[in-house]
């Protein structure tokens, strides 16, 4: 319908679906959204302020794709790299499975493991941080 606006926004811990009608709603909701969002904008910088200093020297690899990660090639084996673990550039640090087909993401940097950042078989998103890496 034309007089009708569905938005549906992620991102956030709750989900949001906003339903309303262009000429009478689009003020009153223009003016109730920012009010929340500055507070919450406040209450989370002092907390990812720290963590981001403490993490800039560290190189980030993110995942190149969407599907699942696991971090031994199969149930009976070993973890391709745990915490504290040197590697060189080219190794494979994990899979990612999509459409049943297994990715092997490899390292494009040498260094040391500082934290894994995704637990073994959970679902990833494009371009979300998996490990951090020392390149010293």
């Amino acid at each position: 319908m034309e007089d009708v606006k569905i938005t549906i926004k992620t991102g956030s811990e709750e989900a949001t679906t906003i339903v309303q009608q262009m000429p009478m709603a689009s003020a009153p909701v223009m003016q109730a959204a920012p009010t929340p969002a500055p507070a919450v904008t406040e209450a989370a910088a002092p907390v990812a302020a720290a963590p981001v200093s403490d993490d800039s020297k560290y190189i980030t690899v993110k995942s190149p794709i969407i599907g699942t990660m696991y971090r031994k090639p199969s149930p009976d084996k070993p973890m391709f790299v745990e915490v504290g673990q040197t590697i060189a550039e080219g190794d494979v640090l994990c899979i990612i499975e999509a459409m049943k087909l297994f990715n092997e993401i490899e390292s494009e940097v040498s260094g040391k493991i500082v934290k894994i950042l995704v637990d073994d078989a959970s679902p990833v998103e494009f371009d979300q941080p998996l490990f951090l890496v020392d390149p010293s």
